[in-house]
């Protein structure tokens, strides 16, 4: 059983659920609705060339992405950037808990990841390149390097976090080192980890369209490039379009598995709540 567990949360009326289930749902549906309207307007004031509306975006997206470019395309990015997020946050919890729970190594490692931290990934795509080629593995790497530190250093401090008397009593209990890192420390930690994780989802979708935008001849980033050089404006807009719903579904993924990895901690602020 998990030592950090919270407390028990009791259950919500179901009309107050659903009344937030609909508040909800208008803010989701209203506000693009409303961004739409004013798009539309904001097409016919500017020259319709290159700020073209709502309508023949959506012709265009659905002539673009609909088709063959999908799986040529759409599919090979996206199967780049789920490898490159699994190995960023795997590697990045395993290595930040790693480190924050042995001192020396910590000591030893703060300032070559500070180091790391602070160059933009974007700059050694480069060096990647120079060493690994034009592959895919070079772009997944390259995707996971950019993605790495948001998971890696939440992880380090969420570890380092842990209250120090639950640590204490788990000892008293004499439970065994694993029992320690997988029932208290872990859970203790997940908050900072999951919002680490949150972060890596963005920064790895930034990485996929630089690493595609200068070096490949597929993928998202590649197409956006393509129809900017030979003036395909709207097939332009469409791609920025569709990496906006990646990013959407990007997020509902994450909320689906935050409510339950977290879901002693939202009990925990719902009850404080109340």
């Amino acid at each position: 059983m998990t030592l950090y567990t919270g407390t028990l949360r009791t259950p919500a009326p179901k009309k107050k659920i659903w009344s937030k289930v609909g508040e909800n749902t208008l803010y989701a549906v209203g506000l693009p609705l409303v961004l739409l309207v004013i798009w539309g307007v904001a097409a016919t004031i500017a020259p319709a060339k290159f700020f073209p509306g709502p309508q023949t975006i959506a012709v265009a997206f659905v002539d673009t992405w609909i088709g063959p470019a999908f799986l040529q395309d759409v599919l090979p990015s996206l199967a780049r950037l789920t490898a490159a997020i699994v190995v960023a946050v795997v590697i990045g919890i395993v290595m930040g808990t790693l480190i924050g729970l042995t001192r020396w190594l910590r000591e030893l490692l703060e300032p070559l990841l500070e180091f790391f931290r602070a160059i933009p990934p974007p700059v050694l795509i480069p060096v990647f390149v120079a060493f690994l080629g034009v592959t895919d593995s070079m772009q997944i790497i390259v995707i996971a390097f950019g993605a790495i530190w948001p998971v890696l250093l939440n992880t380090v401090d969420g570890v380092r976090a842990t209250d120090s008397v639950m640590v204490e009593t788990a000892r008293s209990y004499s439970l065994t080192p694993w029992q320690r890192l997988f029932q208290l420390v872990l859970p203790a930690a997940s908050p900072r980890i999951m919002t680490g994780v949150r972060q890596t989802l963005s920064v790895a979708l930034i990485m996929m369209v630089i690493s595609e935008l200068f070096y490949s001849s597929s993928g998202l980033g590649y197409q956006i490039k393509y129809f900017q050089q030979n003036y395909l404006i709207a097939d332009m807009w469409s791609g920025i379009v569709l990496l906006g719903l990646i990013g959407v579904l990007l997020a509902v993924i994450f909320g689906f598995v935050e409510r339950r990895v977290l879901r002693w901690y939202h009990g925990i602020k719902e009850v404080e709540r109340a």
